[in-house]
């Protein structure tokens, strides 16, 4: 009696067992399932994978093959796979295939798979390989269709009070004319009430900033119609969340999702990735081997996957109804941190990953943000994982942990708190299966339950815990569950266990286990290794080789003009550059759908696994929406810190490598040695991170192209005054590198909180700072030797001293010197700075355009001129000098009095409301103009041709035109003259045209919102 009070204290019953069980099996292993007062019960995990699993993946027939041969084989493979997604689909929805021959595949791109019915096989696992080559970091291979949600009706909301979980049914309170066969999303909304009612509205701290806020965690589920009674619309998988009217109920809507791919599929090849293999935490090298987004039903089978630093394969939010299955991730190399080795992650829908083997990984097996499932992993082992696999992310729900092994460390379905920036509850409705790991943590989240079921492990957490320890059956509750919905006719494949646990054996089985004891018990990778057996894939190299065919042309780039200083005017041949600038966001942010509302663009940030607007942007599509924008610039400077943590401002030394994105990458290369403040390894500030290098370079090349163009800032001072977070990350800083740089530490951070570091980094006296100075000034030169579109600034928020500036210019003449190429130098300092270096003939060479940034002429006159070397950030000198505001006459005057002094070089304005002064700045002789697009093409180039007028706030030119504002008398050149009108706000130009005889005196009077343009006809 002692000993079961003893276990009654130890293990009270309701913290490990309910009343009555929620799923239990007969002899015949048929299930039962209980649900709790309000009809939520464990979630039917069987509709997880291809075709909700009601049958198997489909064997694509060959019909083009593709030999290896050397060199880069992007282009043919792409052919190739064009040239099927061209074909008409079989009554089975499927193309073809394109066959991969024995051998080695170079890829130096991405490949793309965008069409339904297309699949890429190679001849084997050990006898195809692709190999992802340079330094891009992008996906290897790309299987999407349209990823964008398109909605066909206004939301309606759901009328029952409450839909449980595993409910295949809703009503909706507006009839309408749903039907089956409409594909329908289904919204839960985030309430205020649901994010108290889970404590996820603050984390502790008294600090608010990662806490949920209302609307952030908006659930979604896609669904097809099957059958419609009433207002009853009956679903083709179940809801995995609760719609309680008491947290906002939910909401139905039509949506199209005709351009979502369907039925193509990756299998039978071996898929890796070069690496610097002198860094075994390399990072410029792939980081995803296969990403599926805008897909439905497709499926990746019978793969191997060496040496990616982010996932092997990674489905997005916007698929549904995939299978991945067989297949081996290997040898991931990256840094030990958040984000890596993300090995098989899911952000979809109904997605079943099975009998997959991954070492090494971080989240080997993971569920991210919201994802509404039902997911499942079934047989599954993680071989020394860093860390663990389960739900990494805020609420994904329905996910099944079935027969999965985290050999080494943890399986979580926990509450994540502040960690992962602010997961909070990661996991809900979800259940454990017959797992082990060394830890499993099973947390009940309030409104929801998550389950284990005949867990080996230590184990943690108030969820629903049943018969630990223990062998249970059926062995696999996926295959369990899908057998009782559509039969015999898919059989589960799972690794045999053909000897008996009995603690009691008779002799002769005991002398038979004794005999085979001697052998090595069957691993999962190796009957992974034998699906090829089990499934073999057609391998016979039919139909036409890409030999065969005509590849496409490889598309010609167009080039606009170079960008020079022409007569003191920054143009583009003939044409005066001209739009609006944007600067980076260089900290704050989030990945998060929430987080991605009218984001900035972005060259260098980076989320892995994810492109677009506000994450790792495309640069082809960003510079094409800049265009269409009328915006001419990027204003780019590094980021102030990697780590979206560090926006907490504190100074601490992180205590592991959860970094968080997205990422403002750094120009330097990280060693793969040491601990840098950040949890990640120590930077060598002698080696560039290419990735970061060579998208800036891809953007200027495409500015070239586009008639673009980049705002380099060499520096950041942000990093080295202010607060000293500021400093805490910063590469230069003696902890964060191997390079001996010879800074304090500990850092000296001025009453505990601010940093005063900027006469130190400046000064170029030390040999060692001086090296690493010069090197990197020349690294941003060389990078960009060969665009045109490239300005080179000192840095962002820069109020350093001259002397570090006659360094930077003589590092730049040096470098002109050496390679006889020219670099556009733009100098961007307080104004005693500017004004000492363009006194001096030496440096004043060097100078191509003067940009007026950090200080101006106050609207009364007065200057506004903070000194340089005072070791205070713009802001800083602001709080002391309080600034009045400029107005349009007094940045005319600072732009034209430059210009008149110094008439071979080009000035730009950025300085106080300098987007909303670009006419002061044209109509002074200005370069660079924030001015709308003005709808008469010819206007650019005859700008560029005039110069400013004497007396006059306006340019001229008697052989092309004149551009006014204010008012006054001018006198044009004979012949005729059209009277234009320009808003200045939009550009438009005025049809009404008023002729004008030149050679006569001529009173002008413009009003403030316009200019008058005398054009000669």
């Amino acid at each position: 009696m002692r000993c079961f009070l003893f276990f009654l204290l130890l293990f009270p019953a309701g913290l490990y067992a309910q009343e009555k069980k929620p799923l239990s099996a007969d002899a015949g292993g048929r299930l039962t399932y209980v649900p709790d007062e309000r009809g939520n019960r464990i979630p039917d995990f069987s509709y997880a994978g291809f075709a909700a699993g009601t049958e198997s993946i489909p064997i694509a027939g060959v019909q083009v093959t593709v030999p290896a041969c050397a060199g880069d084989a992007t282009r043919r493979i792409q052919a190739a796979l064009d040239y099927v997604a061209a074909l008409p689909a079989g009554k089975d929805g499927i193309r073809g295939a394109v066959l991969l021959g024995k051998g080695v595949f170079e890829v130096a791109g991405s490949l793309k798979i965008k069409a339904s019915g297309v699949v890429l096989r190679g001849s084997g696992i050990e006898a195809t390989t692709l190999r992802g080559t340079g330094y891009s970091r992008e996906d290897l291979i790309i299987l999407s269709g349209e990823t964008v949600r398109r909605l066909l009706s206004p939301e309606t909301p759901v009328a029952d009070p409450y839909v449980p979980v595993n409910a295949l049914k809703i009503t909706v309170q507006d009839p309408g004319d749903w039907k089956a066969g409409d594909r329908v999303v289904i919204r839960r909304p985030s309430t205020a009430e649901w994010i108290r009612t889970l404590g996820a509205d603050h984390f502790g701290g008294g600090v608010t900033a990662l806490g949920w806020k209302a609307g952030q965690r908006d659930l979604f589920w896609d669904r097809e119609i099957i059958a419609v009674e009433g207002n009853t619309l009956l679903l083709d998988a179940p809801l995995t969340t609760a719609l309680d009217v008491s947290f906002g109920g939910g909401t139905a809507a039509r949506q199209d999702m005709s351009r979502r791919i369907t039925r193509s599929g990756v299998e039978n090849l071996r898929l890796e990735s070069t690496y610097d293999l002198s860094n075994p935490k390399d990072e410029d090298h792939r980081w995803t081997a296969i990403s599926i987004a805008g897909a439905e039903d497709a499926w990746v089978r019978q793969v191997v996957f060496a040496h990616f630093a982010g996932s092997a394969v990674r489905v997005q939010e916007s698929a549904r109804r995939v299978t991945v299955e067989d297949c081996l991730a290997l040898e991931p190399v990256s840094e030990i941190g958040a984000e890596r080795r993300n090995t098989f992650y899911t952000n979809g829908q109904q997605t079943l990953f099975q009998r997959l083997y991954s070492e090494n990984g971080y989240h080997d097996f993971a569920v991210g943000f919201c994802a509404t499932g039902p997911n499942a992993f079934v047989q599954c082992e993680a071989h020394l994982p860093l860390s663990f696999s389960g739900a990494i992310d805020s609420w994904a729900s329905g996910i099944l942990f079935d027969i999965v092994n985290s050999d080494g460390n943890a399986l979580r379905f926990a509450n994540l708190g502040q960690d992962a920036g602010g997961a909070g509850w990661a996991a809900a409705n979800s259940v454990f299966w017959q797992c082990s790991a060394a830890r499993v943590a099973c947390d009940r989240p309030p409104t929801a339950q998550n389950w284990a079921f005949g867990t080996w492990a230590q184990f943690q957490g108030d969820g629903y815990w049943d018969q630990s320890n223990e062998h249970i059956q059926p062995r696999s509750l996926y295959y369990a569950q899908l057998r009782e919905r559509i039969g015999d006719k898919v059989q589960g494949i799972l690794l045999p266990v053909t000897s008996e646990a009995s603690s009691s054996p008779r002799v002769e089985v005991a002398a038979e286990l004794t005999r085979e004891a001697v052998h090595p018990a069957l691993t999962l990778a190796v009957f992974i290794r034998d699906a090829a057996k089990r499934l073999p894939l057609p391998v016979t190299e039919s139909g036409k080789s890409i030999d065969q065919l005509a590849l496409p042309s490889p598309e010609k780039k167009k080039s606009a003009d170079a960008m020079t200083v022409r007569d003191g005017r920054l143009v583009r041949g003939k044409t005066l550059v001209n739009g609006e600038r944007r600067e980076v966001p260089w900290w704050n942010g989030s990945a998060r759908p929430y987080g991605l509302k009218n984001p900035r663009p972005h060259i260098t940030r980076f989320v892995p696994g994810r492109s677009g607007p506000g994450l790792t942007d495309d640069l082809s599509s960003m510079t094409d929406s800049l265009q269409k924008q009328h915006i001419v610039a990027i204003d780019h400077n590094y980021g102030l810190w990697y780590d979206r943590r560090r926006d907490d401002h504190e100074r601490i030394r992180r205590m592991d490598g959860e970094v968080v994105p997205p990422f403002y990458e750094l120009p330097f290369a990280r060693s793969g040695k040491g601990t840098a403040w950040d949890g990640l390894s120590q930077y060598d500030l002698t080696k560039y991170n290419r990735w970061y290098w060579g998208r800036l370079q891809e953007f200027a090349d495409l500015a070239d192209e586009k008639g673009l163009l980049l705002l380099h800032q060499n520096y950041f001072q942000h990093n080295i005054l202010e607060a000293g977070a500021h400093y805490a990350d910063f590469p230069w800083r003696t902890a964060n590198n191997i390079n001996q740089t010879g800074f304090p530490e500990p850092a000296p951070y001025a009453g505990d909180k601010r940093i005063f570091m900027a006469e130190q980094f400046y000064d170029v006296s030390n040999p060692a700072r001086r090296a690493l100075h010069r090197a990197y000034i020349r690294q941003c030169l060389s990078n960009f030797s060969g665009n045109t579109g490239v300005i080179q600034l000192t840095g962002a928020e820069f109020t350093g001293p001259a002397a570090f500036v006659r360094f930077w210019l003589s590092v730049i003449g040096e470098w002109e010197k050496e390679t006889n190429k020219p670099v556009l130098a733009a100098l961007s300092t307080t104004k005693d700075v500017q004004d000492s270096l363009l006194a001096d003939p030496e440096t004043a060479r060097l100078v191509d355009l003067i940009d007026i940034r950090y200080w101006h002429y106050q609207a009364d006159g007065t200057t506004y001129a903070p000194a340089g070397g005072r070791n205070l950030a713009p802001r800083q000198h602001a709080r002391l000098l309080k600034p009045k505001k400029t107005s349009f006459e007094q940045v005319y005057r600072a732009v034209r009095e430059y210009r008149e002094k110094y008439p071979d070089k080009a000035v730009m304005y950025s300085g106080d409301q300098y987007d909303s002064m670009g006419w002061a700045v044209l109509l002074a002789g200005g370069s660079l103009p924030v001015i709308p697009e003005v709808t008469d093409s010819r206007f650019a180039a005859d700008i560029a041709a005039m110069g400013p007028l004497s007396g006059l706030q306006g340019l001229g030119n008697p052989s092309v035109g004149y551009v006014l504002a204010g008012e006054g008398q001018l006198t044009p050149a004979t012949g005729t003259w059209e009277w234009k009108i320009i808003d200045r706000k939009t550009g438009r130009v005025s049809t009404t045209v008023r002729k004008v005889k030149g050679g006569l005196p001529l009173t002008f009077k413009a009003l403030e919102s316009e200019v008058i343009w005398l054009k000669r006809k």
